[in-house]
């Protein structure tokens, strides 16, 4: 090994062996202070999202009256300013789904906000409101798109149907807005779009849908419910405290690519297991096929047809 000190350019070699010998003796003669803490994953950041009111209020599911009400009374901070048009963000639409949560429960509109000044007093407001990003963002990066019904056609070409579109907006697929379609998931609009033109009908890859929606949905469930289990009811009906909550907010983050390797992982197991078992046997048929082709006759080899006799009249 090599190594440089210095602008001079000292040089001097040393075996891998010598190296090592002299690297563990500076480490145990060092303690425990010389060595360096372990990092641990890096915790994915909540995407940077912005909204209109219009948009805020439809995604919190609530309406923009309720919106600038709660605006009024101070449950929610005002938008940021640019220009004429106010800017909400991730923030507000977490204050949203939580004074949601809370009108479902009872609360009145006066009790919620004693509460959330309260909490923002107590400074746990923030990390409430890291721990409802948390649960409740998108657990996608995949941006809705929306398509007109020459999208669609274009898109399918001749294996477009308006018979399906009836039940991809039942399983919310594809959901009819206004003039137009909403995609949730584009990605998955285009690959059935692909498996069709390849011959298979959307009406069969939506029923798969369901299929697999029920599977990983029970899947999903069960991977909450260890969370539940092992950390959050270790809390019971007490309420978190603000470093807590910050630190499940943080395994909520870790979660999310974990999650998704792993069903890939799974999915790419399970496809392999059922592309071999359906479509194995007919791929050793066209390879044995191939090895012994049926004989043909070459025209040089066929013999002349036989010929009548003439009669001699």
């Amino acid at each position: 090994m090599r190594i440089r000190a210095g602008r001079a350019g000292y040089h001097c070699r040393m075996t891998q062996s010598r190296f090592k010998r002299l690297r563990s003796s500076k480490l145990a003669t060092a303690g425990d202070e010389a060595k360096p803490a372990k990092a641990g994953p890096a915790v994915p950041k909540p995407p940077v999202v912005e909204f209109s009111v219009g948009e805020l209020a439809r995604t919190a599911r609530t309406s923009v009256r309720n919106v600038r009400a709660y605006q009024d009374r101070g449950l929610i901070p005002p938008p940021e300013r640019r220009g004429r048009k106010g800017v909400y963000g991730q923030e507000h639409l977490s204050r949203l789904r939580i004074i949601g949560q809370l009108l479902t429960r009872g609360y009145t509109l006066n009790s919620i906000g004693e509460m959330l000044q309260a909490w923002d007093q107590g400074h746990g407001l923030a990390e409430l409101l890291g721990l409802e990003t948390a649960v409740s963002s998108p657990w996608t990066d995949e941006a809705p798109a929306h398509y007109s019904l020459v999208d669609l056609v274009r898109m399918f070409g001749t294996r477009f149907s308006t018979r399906w579109l009836a039940r991809a907006d039942e399983l919310g697929v594809l959901k009819v807005d206004g003039t137009r379609f909403r995609a949730p998931s584009p990605r998955m609009l285009q690959a059935g779009a692909e498996l069709a033109k390849a011959g298979i009908p959307m009406d069969d890859l939506l029923e798969v849908v369901v299929s697999l929606r029920a599977n990983v949905e029970r899947a999903a469930e069960e991977m909450v419910l260890l969370v539940e289990r092992h950390i959050v009811e270790r809390y019971g009906d007490e309420m978190l405290p603000a470093e807590d909550m910050s630190q499940l907010g943080d395994l909520i983050w870790r979660l999310r690519p974990l999650v998704e390797m792993a069903v890939h992982a799974e999915v790419a197991r399970a496809m392999e297991i059922a592309a071999s078992s359906h479509l194995g046997d007919r791929l050793g048929n066209i390879l044995e096929k191939m090895q012994h082709p049926p004989e043909t006759t070459t025209a040089t080899d066929a013999k002349p047809p036989r010929r009548g006799r003439r009669s001699d009249r």
